[in-house]
């Protein structure tokens, strides 16, 4: 499936002026970076207001890590890591527009109910079958990820013969399956789905080949964010690898990456202004 690319319906993606910033936040005790920073439910609401504060135009909010080699969390559990923070939200109001980072319906239901307006799907509907047909029943956003196995597997060997093309075709096949299940063209963005079911060079191959992935003509949201291909790539732990991600994300902002996924909002947002300023006065 291939459509010539037009800017986002601002009713279906009403944060999404590209390129723009998701800030993260994980109420997880297990996360890869920021894995128990966030379980009180005052720390969570507080990192929530700072993510506004830093100029993210949406919060992408998890309660399942899908770092490499996590074990799936059932869905009551996510639903009462998340209920705190989304009966607070509900009642005091979003500082800024909710994402909730889920496989399962019943997960993004109970954020939907709250205020959410945006589902990120790391299976893409796969894992869940009702969760597309939610998405098109609340009229939100979506964002279908590439993923090859579950977290538990995914790093275990990965092998492509042509990765960008091959990622390229899982999307659009991923794409057909929403609209088929009634989600709107104006509400869909794709995610290569760096590091999950890919090595170093299938990671860099993707960034360097977003440019294929946006001629689907969909928004690209692109997440790198302190991730373990920059220990591959330079040695370098979790806590020191925000010069790398940032250098990562500008080159996909510079290959059509419409959104930037990522731990560290403020710093992530002067550099992409710098680079928008760049490239308007170019």
């Amino acid at each position: 499936m291939r459509r010539r690319y037009a800017p986002p319906v601002k009713a279906a993606l009403p944060w999404l002026s590209a390129p723009c910033v998701m800030g993260v936040l994980n109420v997880t005790p297990d996360s890869f970076y920021d894995g128990g920073a966030h379980d009180d439910p005052d720390a969570a609401w507080r990192r929530l207001h700072e993510v506004a504060a830093q100029g993210a135009a949406v919060c992408d909010v998890g309660a399942e890590s899908t770092r490499p080699g996590a074990t799936p969390v059932p869905a009551r559990t996510q639903i009462a890591r998340l209920a705190p923070l989304l009966a607070r939200g509900s009642a005091e109001g979003w500082p800024v527009p909710l994402s909730i980072d889920t496989t399962s319906a019943r997960v993004a239901e109970a954020a939907l109910d709250a205020g959410g307006v945006f589902v990120n799907d790391t299976s893409a509907g796969v894992e869940d079958e009702r969760l597309l047909p939610l998405v098109a029943e609340r009229g939100v956003g979506v964002c279908l990820m590439h993923r090859r196995g579950d977290p538990a597997t995914m790093q275990r060997d990965p092998a492509y013969d042509d990765v960008v093309g091959e990622v390229r075709d899982a999307l659009a096949a991923r794409v057909e399956a929403a609209v088929a299940a009634g989600v709107g063209e104006e509400a869909i963005v794709l995610d290569p789905g760096i590091g999950f079911g890919k090595t170093l060079a299938h990671n860099l191959a993707l960034l360097g080949g977003l440019a294929e992935l946006r001629g689907l003509g969909f928004p690209v949201l692109v997440g790198v964010s302190r991730k373990s291909m920059f220990d591959r790539l330079l040695g370098r732990a979790a806590e020191d690898r925000l010069a790398a991600s940032l250098g990562a994300g500008l080159a996909a902002v510079a290959r059509g990456a419409d959104v930037l996924r990522v731990h560290d909002v403020r710093q992530t947002v002067d550099a992409v202004a710098a680079w928008s300023a760049v490239a308007e006065a170019a």
